[in-house]
């Protein structure tokens, strides 16, 4: 939502500007270089980026418009799945926390939290994880480094689609050059003509250098940002499903293992320990 207000704020601010120093939007309404333009940028995406990165670039657009997915409640569901999870392998024995793992959408406790239910990736950490120490002969320390190495892979995955947003940012004022020179040239087949009309032609061709700046420091690259920081948070998720697993393999209290959890959440997310305790224990407060 608040990359809509963004988009709404900047295109108010320049165009509103514009429009207090005396300018025509219509001066600004240059549809071939608007084609020249979004053309260029959309092709080079498209040379660069395998169809898989692709896909991935839309969803975490789309993500960022619609808002962030990661909460402070995903990080409390996960607390107390976690928690209920550990437990049980604590009050029953491993085993009875394989039917949960094997197909947590019919689990008990997976579908009491739907949010971390349709977070695929997580669920499988998870339940990966836990079919590992099901499993047995595996130290915490190795499963440590392993979960670590797990964590970097889907960390490095999720940079790509950010990044390549970055460099066509990067790439849009030189469109926007190429832009204006093909208006230039233009011009220059016009010379003779009337001082209006050549007016008119070089306002075109540097609207196309305004498009391009616009569009790369307006936009693109300020999305390319919000997903890069989105990716990031999204890794934390993991983090406090590590710290807490690696507690529980050890052998530790499920309510220590959680708050080992617990305090790897940011600031802007982590609950305090008592509203933790309170979560995993069903007390109201």
């Amino acid at each position: 939502m608040f990359v809509i207000v963004g988009f709404v704020v900047v295109l108010g601010g320049v165009l509103g500007g514009f429009a207090l120093e005396g300018g025509h939007f219509l001066v600004l309404m240059q549809i071939a270089e608007f084609i020249i333009i979004g053309c260029a940028a959309v092709g080079s995406l498209l040379i660069s980026t395998p169809v898989a990165i692709m896909k991935k670039i839309i969803q975490r657009v789309t993500g960022a418009v619609q808002g962030g997915k990661t909460t402070k409640q995903k990080y409390l569901d996960l607390l107390k799945l976690l928690y209920e999870l550990f437990q049980l392998g604590q009050k029953d024995g491993l085993i009875a926390m394989e039917s949960h793992v094997e197909t947590p959408e019919k689990s008990a406790i997976f579908s009491k939290y739907p949010d971390i239910l349709k977070d695929h990736h997580l669920v499988l950490f998870i339940t990966d994880t836990v079919r590992l120490i099901l499993i047995g002969g595996i130290d915490p320390h190795d499963l440590e480094s392993l979960l670590d190495r797990d964590i970097e892979t889907h960390h490095a995955e999720g940079t790509k689609p950010g990044m390549i947003l970055q460099k066509v940012g990067d790439s849009l004022p030189g469109i926007g050059i190429v832009a204006a020179v093909l208006g230039i040239v233009i011009t220059m087949q016009a010379i003779n003509g009337p001082a209006e009309e050549i007016g008119h032609k070089v306002a075109a061709a540097l609207v196309g250098t305004f498009l391009g700046i616009l569009l790369s420091y307006g936009f693109v690259q300020p999305l390319a940002t919000n997903i890069d920081l989105a990716n990031n948070e999204e890794s934390k998720i993991f983090e406090a499903a590590k710290a807490a697993i690696i507690c529980s393999a050890k052998g530790l209290n499920p309510l220590i293992s959680v708050e080992f959890a617990r305090r790897t959440i940011s600031s802007d997310f982590r609950p305090s320990f008592q509203e933790m305790e309170d979560l995993v224990k069903g007390r109201k407060r």
